[in-house]
């Protein structure tokens, strides 16, 4: 199934109720020949926001990859209420199949509330306006593209526009930092719940590979073993996953076969509005 617009994507990422605390998920394909982490970490979140009073907000989340799931196979969700709080609630939810644990997180709600209230600035950097996007660079510059990199020329439903597209494509060593603006082709429901799927789900975008820059002249992405194993989220304010955003990555350290990266995602104004921090399997793959 390819995903071209919004609609496409909510689809794919809607849940099925099994039962109570039960909730069945499938699968779509963006290149990576198994269940895209976005993907459950969206679905995830959606389960545990159904067991959740509307007027509490996600604020917080950690989860882990445990294996790598199946795309023809659906992903079934099982929640825990863990606590309903004054102020806050937290679920537990286990994403499985096969009978197995493929990923765990846990999520805390909360009332909006009022309390202390400052930021770190935005980077200043060019417009999205000014830039183009991830989709037209690939095709531009395909023939000079890796294999690694070929896999990705495919529609998606979040337009992605790096500001450095050097850093991006050509196959030499850059500084691991990486700014890249990003939205949704379409307009969103106005559901706030919604909004914080959609903001999961592209926040595991551009990470790994942002681990990456300083050894692209070295090795190609087809070499690499690349995969999630954790993934933390905290979301500080309000935001519109259809208007522009800008997302803020470093890699602050590459070792022992793991990469560490770590984001803040700002509104055009300069808000921040969350942040992200996630470690990954890096390695070059065995030569059997």
């Amino acid at each position: 199934m390819e995903l071209n617009t919004v609609p496409d994507l909510l689809k794919s990422i809607d849940l099925e109720p099994i039962e109570i605390n039960i909730y069945r998920g499938f699968s779509h394909d963006v290149g990576v020949h198994h269940v895209f982490g976005g993907q459950v970490l969206s679905q995830a979140l959606h389960a545990a926001q159904l067991t959740v009073p509307k007027n509490r907000m996600v604020h917080s989340m950690h989860a882990y990859f445990i294996l790598p799931g199946e795309l023809n196979k659906p992903v079934i969700y099982s929640i825990d209420q863990v606590r309903d709080g004054g102020s806050f609630t937290t679920r537990r939810v286990r994403a499985i199949q096969n009978g197995r644990d493929m990923f765990i997180t846990a999520f805390s709600f909360q009332l909006d509330q009022e309390g202390l209230d400052h930021q770190i600035d935005m980077p200043v950097v060019p417009p999205p306006d000014d830039l183009h996007s991830e989709q037209t660079l690939l095709e531009t510059y395909k023939d000079l593209l890796t294999e690694g990199f070929k896999r990705f020329l495919r529609p998606r439903p979040i337009e992605f526009r790096p500001v450095d597209p050097l850093k991006f494509i050509m196959p030499q060593n850059h500084d691991p930092v990486r700014y890249v603006w990003f939205k949704a082709k379409g307009e969103v429901p106005k559901d706030r719940l919604v909004h914080q799927r959609l903001l999961v789900y592209a926040s595991d975008y551009n990470l790994l590979t942002t681990a990456i820059q300083p050894h692209q002249g070295e090795v190609d992405y087809s070499q690499l073993q690349i995969a999630s194993l954790d993934h933390a989220m905290w979301f500080h304010r309000e935001f519109q996953v259809d208007e522009w955003l800008l997302y803020a990555i470093d890699s602050p350290s590459a070792s022992n076969a793991r990469g560490f990266t770590r984001g803040d995602i700002f509104k055009q104004d300069g808000t921040l509005v969350a942040s992200v921090v996630q470690e990954g399997l890096i390695r070059k793959k065995r030569q059997d």
